[in-house]
This record gives structure tokens, sequence and C-alpha cells, in this order.
């Protein structure tokens, strides 16, 4: 089983290495080269990716072709259209690699296998749910109400690794900003001796 994913169900699922080597045969790696899109509008999303090495973004493009990014997944986490892998539904977004990346498919299969075998994963994987929801929610309320400049602050402290792994336009679609203003953002945190 790759490392990094080892790694995350050990340390924050609290199962032991052997759950998890008797369950490295129901999950399987891919590679994806940058520009390669894991999910497109339309299709069907039968897994969730856990990023082993690299990392995606997700995204829908509104109808004047306008990107909006609703996600990034840098190396251990984990990116899915929810309402496509447990609903069935085609999927609302792309998924796309911004770099070179390995990713570890995770199906419902494998999350019900290790549910039923492992109390600890059920209540974390029940945790990392709520966890998910209380982000959205807070995303979704930046969005509607805060300044730029807390909205890029706040970024920055989710993904601090990802301000020079991510072009600035990128970033400014998830802020929901024009590239424009978080120039101007960044230059205004500058001036107040921030270290970006």
């Amino acid at each position: 089983m790759f490392e990094n994913f080892k790694n995350y169900l050990v340390d924050k699922s609290g199962i032991e290495d052997q759950q998890c080597e008797k369950l490295a045969d129901t999950v399987r790696a891919l590679e994806f080269k940058k520009g390669t899109y894991l999910l497109q509008p339309g299709e069907v999303c039968y897994d969730t990716f856990f990023v082993e090495q690299g990392l995606l973004r997700a995204f829908t493009v509104d109808e004047d072709g306008k990107e909006h990014i609703i996600q990034f997944a840098p190396e251990s986490w984990l990116i899915s259209d929810r309402s496509s892998a447990y609903f069935n539904e085609p999927a609302d977004y792309f998924i796309e690699a911004i770099e070179d990346t390995v990713v570890i498919l995770v199906n419902k299969e494998f999350i019900n296998k290790l549910s039923e075998e492992s109390e600890s994963f059920r209540k974390y994987n029940n945790r990392l749910l709520h966890n998910h929801i209380r982000h959205l929610q807070k995303r979704i309320n930046l969005l509607l109400g805060a300044s730029a400049e807390k909205r890029y602050l706040d970024f920055i402290k989710l993904h601090y690794d990802l301000t020079l792994r991510v072009p600035q336009w990128m970033i400014a679609s998830y802020l929901g900003i024009t590239p424009e203003s978080l120039s101007r953002v960044r230059k205004e945190l500058a001036k107040k001796n921030f270290k970006l």
C-alpha cells in the first residue's frame, strides 16, 4: 500500500498496520500527468481520490466560460464529486491534475469494508464527513460576506503551502475575486509587513 495513504489511515483513523495490509488489494493507484482530467461533468464518479503525490483541483465552468474553483487537493487530501459518487448522478465538476499526480482510488466498498472492520475508522470517517460540511459552510459564509483580504488570509491559513504551487489566477478563482483584486490585496498586506 502506498506510504502516504497508509500513514493517513493509521495516523488519522487509528487502524492497525495489519488491517491496512489486508485491505491493500482493494485499492489501486493511478498516475495522471499535469493537465489531465480525472473527471468531467456528465460522467459518473465512482471513486474518491486520495492524493498520494501531486495536486488536484475541482472546478465548474459557468455559461460565460468562467472557471470557479471549488477545492484544491494537495498530498494526503481527499477529493470527489460526492453527488455523483454517492448518488450515482452525473458529475457537476471537473477534477484536474495541476501537477503530475498519483492518486489512490477509494471506492464505497473500501469505506464500507474498513468501517465494518474498524470502529475507530467508522468514527473517524463520520467526523471527517462532518468536518467537510463544516469547512463548506465556512467557505460559503466567506464567499457571501467576507472581504477579499479576509478570504485570502483564510486561504493562506488553510493552504499556506499552495501559495507557491498554484498560479495566482487559480487562487483568485477559488476566492471568488478577480486576479486584479487579489494583486491589490497582496500589495496591501505587503505594506502591512504581512509575510506571504
